[in-house]
């Protein structure tokens, strides 16, 4: 009998430790802190525990995993399986969907820049591009148009802008440089002390970044309505550990990414309207252009960048202008559609 027993102990013992071992665990590297930025990876881990009742959880890591320009180096070995990056930091490694960091393509809200993006990221280019990475396109995070945040006296010119020092990636980078300014291309999480020893003179950032990296907190002025162009920042799964999710975990974080793009969606429209009383509050001047800067700077700026960009492209094998043109073709029919 006692040996019996025994035997069903070991039983059930082996039981719960088969139990323990068939719930997937993921890690997803971000960085920073939790924020708007961050929502909708938040969201989908929280959807993906509740659709497989905790047997599929991701853990979301700020900064514990990996540094923000090394992101995409973690998902290509394994490191973790989950990351979100953004293209402006190596450009060269995600050189296809750096069509969305062109300045001045129009994109005016964050619906449209969720179209634009999944059109983007769903051309075969850029799962190819990706896959080199051992990474799979999962969902954007979508930021509305960059604005600067700056020190001294306002710059309300295009004039004002040169030899001044902005932290500007990509081709945001490039489009401030045509004018004249000197682009840095420091990380998020450096911006700030970037701006508080005077490396550089002005921040291009979104307006959740603003907040939570503090470049706010040291500024005079804010551009209100430049709006040159935005960064793209996707999240990625690794590959090989989507292949070796289960049919029904696939399915869960699958069917979970427009779920979690609502609620990303929803809290930045949130964000946006308490915006004016933020810059109220820190005694931040609101600098609008007129229609006559504004059409200089868009002039001096995006038809070069957009030829140069296409040209690069065409020339490494990827095809730049049939990306620009999937582009602005993806914008119409979404405002068609609306």
């Amino acid at each position: 009998m006692k040996n019996l027993l025994s035997g069903a102990a070991a039983c059930a013992l082996t039981v719960a430790f088969v139990s323990e071992a068939a719930a997937t665990e993921w890690n997803a590297s971000v960085w920073g802190k939790r924020r708007a930025f961050t929502e909708h990876v938040e969201k989908i881990a929280e959807l993906v525990s509740e659709k497989t009742d905790g047997e599929f959880t991701i853990n979301v890591s700020y900064g514990g995993l990996s540094k923000n320009r090394e992101n995409l180096d973690g998902i290509s070995i394994g490191a973790f399986e989950m990351a979100q990056f953004c293209a402006g930091y190596h450009a060269d490694k995600n050189r296809a969907i750096t069509v969305l960091e062109l300045p001045f393509l129009g994109v005016s809200n964050l619906e449209e820049e969720v179209a634009v993006s999944k059109a983007v990221y769903d051309h075969p280019a850029v799962a190819k591009e990706m896959a080199q990475w051992n990474a799979k396109m999962l969902m954007t995070s979508p930021m509305p148009q960059y604005n600067l945040v700056g020190t001294g006296d306002p710059r309300t010119t295009l004039e004002d802008f040169d030899g001044m020092r902005v932290r500007a990636t990509g081709g945001l980078g490039k489009a401030f440089e045509a004018v004249g300014a000197v682009p840095t291309s420091v990380t998020a999480t450096e911006a700030y002390n970037a701006m508080e020893s005077g490396v550089v003179d002005t921040v291009a950032f979104a307006q959740h970044a603003h907040l939570s990296f503090g470049t706010i907190n040291k500024a005079d002025w804010w551009t209100a309505n430049l709006n040159p162009g935005t960064v793209n920042c996707p999240v990625v799964v690794n590959i090989d550990a989507y292949e070796m999710l289960s049919d029904e975990e696939r399915e869960a974080l699958d069917s979970s990414v427009d779920e979690a793009l609502d609620h990303y969606l929803a809290n930045y429209a949130e964000l946006l309207e308490k915006w004016d009383s933020v810059l109220e509050e820190k005694g931040v001047e609101k600098v609008e252009y007129s229609p006559e800067v504004i059409a200089e700077f868009k002039e001096k700026a995006a038809d070069p960048a957009r030829e140069a960009w296409i040209e690069n492209m065409e020339a490494q094998g990827i095809p730049g202008q049939e990306l620009y043109d999937l582009v602005m073709e993806t914008l119409e029919k979404e405002r068609a559609s609306n």
